[in-house]
């Protein structure tokens, strides 16, 4: 082997390798392309379909419904979002009640965006009602989690076993069911209005990928170019 392919064996190994690895990982951005499109187009007909009856383990991104009786008197907050408004900036959150069914324990319903002054207004929703919405996993307490104030029924953190024991509830659905419908005419509480959508930005990643890939050949070709003028 002459000098100046010796010269070139580790660029060109070199380069190969990490050429591979780019390759592959733009490729397999592709697949999750393809994979992530599939769920989406899942819950665009999901959303197009009437809802199915909550099974005891929702699916994630199902569109279902539940009927029961609505607990206003244990009403809590979950979150902080501000909003605008004419009388300017309102300060609330999502309004919880547990939903009492005879054939399980009661769902924690979150039936959407309520002024904080309003969590105990006497117009709440309650009684009889079917909710449609999706279920929510049960989320965990964070580093910087703000603190949960169970007395004020102020909850930071959407944790239905523990909102449920500060309600005085001994056992409610590990999930809470996330309501979905239009904006109530007084504004509030201003539920869901579509099914959760995962991000899609695998297009993206694999172009990034796939240039990273050309730049690296571009750089090997004008590395080689100027080694034989050397």
């Amino acid at each position: 082997m002459s000098r100046p392919a010796r010269s070139l064996l580790v660029p060109v190994v070199s380069t190969a390798i990490m050429l591979a690895v780019l390759l592959g990982l733009g490729t397999w951005q592709v697949r999750r392309l393809e994979w992530k499109r599939r769920i989406l187009a899942a819950i665009a007909a999901a959303e197009q379909a009437p809802p199915v009856p909550l099974p005891p383990r929702p699916a994630p991104f199902a569109k279902v419904e539940l009927r029961g009786a609505l607990r206003p008197d244990l009403a809590a907050l979950y979150g902080a979002e501000v909003r605008d408004a004419p009388a300017g900036p309102v300060l609330g959150g999502q309004l919880i009640e547990p939903l009492e069914r005879p054939d399980g324990p009661p769902v924690l319903v979150d039936l959407g965006w309520l002024p904080s002054d309003r969590l105990h207004d006497p117009a709440l929703p309650g009684g009889t009602v079917t909710v449609v919405g999706y279920a929510r996993p049960a989320d965990r307490p964070g580093l910087f989690s703000a603190t949960d104030d169970p007395k004020a029924r102020l909850f930071y953190t959407l944790d239905p076993p523990a909102i449920g024991a500060a309600l005085g509830l001994q056992q409610v659905a590990p999930f809470t069911l996330v309501a979905l419908g239009p904006t109530p005419p007084q504004g509030w509480p201003d539920p869901a209005h579509a099914l959760p959508r995962p991000p899609n930005n695998h297009l993206q990643y694999a172009i990034t990928w796939y240039g990273l890939a050309v730049a690296l050949l571009v750089v090997f070709v004008v590395y080689v170019r100027k080694g034989r003028r050397a």
